[in-house]
């Protein structure tokens, strides 16, 4: 069979689509796009991490109802028994269990992403996807136990006798803002984690400090007038968790400096954990 003229041939290749490969630009680092288009494998990363939590375990998903009540029992045994702690005119078992909700929420969500890349070491090496899908399918995970544990909220608000006011419509920007802080801090345990994997063992511990120096069992204003509490409230997490209760709550007041701070904050380390994640992650594969 006679091969085509030259001419034909050129004028072939000069009509087929060119392709340019290059390297992301920092602006480009959350890629929207790419994470719609692979959404069907990011609810189904998020089920399967629901699923593997709760496997032969005895209760099950009622764990993720126990866990913030049992805390919340305890707590206000501690605190409001034994120390007699103020919670701001309202029950002690309600007070803690909406300062468990938004921790719970927030060390979820900076556990499992963290450990999102190395726990799927195996994926990450093998197949190619979006590698931003595996830390953001923690924070959906985690988002759903968050929403059943706020339904018991809403019970224990009945038996106490509490009514939810106006404010309960700011909530939403609080949870907005715990969620940056949590995904932002998680992408940058992630990113770390593949390097140095003794962040996954640090973090544990370094969480466990930071509960209790969170008003999660007690309030702010326990904390000493002064340079103790502006120190204080140098943790962003320490106002966010306050603004939550308090529009949650409808009791007490949010300072506005330092709910200001925490905002600037959550989205700074949220911008900063996005784009380490997304310079870092072409070498993931390789050091994984």
């Amino acid at each position: 069979m006679p091969s085509p003229p030259l001419g034909a041939a050129a004028e072939s290749v000069r009509t087929l689509p060119t392709v340019r490969i290059r390297p992301p630009r920092p602006w480009e680092a959350l890629d929207l796009s790419a994470l719609w288009r692979f959404r069907d494998l990011l609810f189904a990363l998020a089920v399967r991490d629901i699923k593997l939590r709760y496997r032969q375990t005895l209760l099950g998903v009622l764990w993720v109802i126990l866990q913030p009540l049992l805390g919340a029992g305890i707590f206000s045994f501690v605190f409001g028994r034994v120390a007699h702690l103020d919670s701001g005119g309202v029950p002690y078992v309600l007070f803690a269990y909406t300062g468990l909700l938004a921790w719970n929420l927030f060390n979820g969500i900076v556990l499992k992403a963290s450990g999102s890349l190395v726990a799927n070491a195996s994926l990450v090496g093998k197949v190619f996807f979006p590698r931003l899908l595996l830390p953001i399918s923690g924070v959906l995970s985690n988002l759903l136990d968050f929403v059943i544990a706020s339904f018991v909220g809403m019970l224990l608000f009945f038996v106490t006798g509490q009514v939810p006011g106006v404010s309960l419509f700011a909530a939403p920007f609080w949870l907005f803002m715990l969620l940056l802080l949590a995904t932002g801090l998680g992408l940058l345990g992630a990113a770390l984690a593949v390097l140095y994997r003794d962040v996954l063992h640090v973090l544990p511990v370094a969480l466990q400090f930071l509960l209790y120096g969170s008003p999660i069992g007690y309030t702010i204003s326990v904390i000493p007038a002064g340079w103790p509490r502006l120190l204080y409230k140098l943790n962003p997490l320490a106002p966010l968790v306050d603004g939550l209760r308090v529009t949650l709550l409808s009791h007490g007041s949010i300072g506005r400096l330092s709910s200001g701070y925490a905002c600037v904050v959550s989205v700074a380390v949220f911008v900063v954990g996005l784009l380490v994640f997304r310079r870092m992650e072409r070498q993931f594969a390789d050091v994984i």
